[in-house]
């Protein structure tokens, strides 16, 4: 783990003290790792691979068995 003195805005403290709160937190250090981790999973799920996205989109367009109920379907998938 790293160790690390950072000087910190008020309002940023006082969001700490809140998200500390929250979501029950020992210390500010685990309010910090909790936005930071989260903030970093919705700006890289962001950011997809093109070879992603168009795969996704050839998935997208495909289309699917349709079946009436769950007799139907297990017929299809049992054959």
């Amino acid at each position: 783990m790293v160790q690390a003195m950072v000087e910190i805005p008020e309002k940023a403290n006082q969001i700490l003290n809140i998200v500390k709160a929250k979501h029950n937190l020992k210390t500010k250090s685990e309010a910090i790792s909790l936005v930071v981790m989260e903030y970093g999973s919705n700006m890289l799920e962001s950011q997809l691979k093109p070879e992603y996205l168009q795969k996704l989109s050839k998935l997208e367009k495909e289309k699917g068995v349709p079946f009436k109920n769950i007799r139907e379907l297990r017929k299809l998938v049992e054959g």
